[in-house]
């Protein structure tokens, strides 16, 4: 599915959280992908190596969700932080505004996810075929009509956040591909962000933290 009327923001153009020899810190706004598209080149990639020639990407955030992400400066450093990654060593917490009062105050969701090929980019629940997917969340705020979550995803699979939150009648507001007209229509952008990374230093092994101001 190509993406229709593609206008990422340009101010800032590019947020640096943290930066050394090794690693950099993106604040990746949402409305900007991460790698590039099959038409669009503009993405946090393409900007970053603009100033920092030798970034890799070692993972991603989808276009409409904002927050941290990670890239390696050279090739010790990506194999490092993609081993991480892959060993589940990393820790990421999300924050999102869903849809409706949430009536416990935490949760475990464990539904499998695959792709739905025919509507790709969108997931769907599989117990057969889907690779496991797991998400703790925890309830922050309930106001009228929706309920401010932090979100843990233990796996890191394709909008996992997005489908786990909707598998539960609680779809993320301001979700594009998945939430229904009256959730979408209760924000102007998806209302997830990436506000926390820990991870290890690929060079000294020191666990560093870094967190990002939640903007809805």
């Amino acid at each position: 599915m190509e993406i229709l009327n593609y206008n990422p923001p340009l101010n800032p153009y590019l947020e640096i959280v943290f930066q050394d020899d090794d690693i950099v810190i993106f604040n990746k706004p949402s409305g900007l992908l991460s790698v590039p598209g099959k038409e669009h080149a503009d993405c946090l990639q393409a900007r970053a190596q603009t100033v920092f020639p030798t970034a890799t990407i070692v993972h991603r955030l989808d276009m409409a969700t904002s927050g941290l992400m990670v890239m390696a400066l050279n090739k010790p450093a990506h194999r490092h932080i993609s081993k991480q990654f892959e060993l589940r060593e990393t820790a990421k917490v999300y924050q999102a505004i869903v849809f409706d009062i949430l009536k416990q105050d935490s949760g475990v969701i464990n539904l499998p996810l695959i792709c739905d090929w025919p509507n790709r980019p969108k997931q769907i629940v599989d117990h057969e075929r889907g690779k496991k997917a797991l998400t703790h969340w925890r309830v922050l705020e309930r106001n009228a009509n929706t309920t401010r979550v932090e979100l843990k995803p233990v796996t890191g699979r394709s909008h996992q956040l997005r489908v786990h939150m909707l598998s539960i009648q609680h779809p993320i507001i301001g979700d594009t591909l998945y939430a229904h007209e009256q959730a979408l229509d209760m924000a102007d952008r998806l209302n997830l962000h990436a506000m926390f990374l820990s991870l290890r230093h690929p060079v000294t092994e020191q666990t560093l933290y870094f967190e990002s101001k939640v903007p809805f």
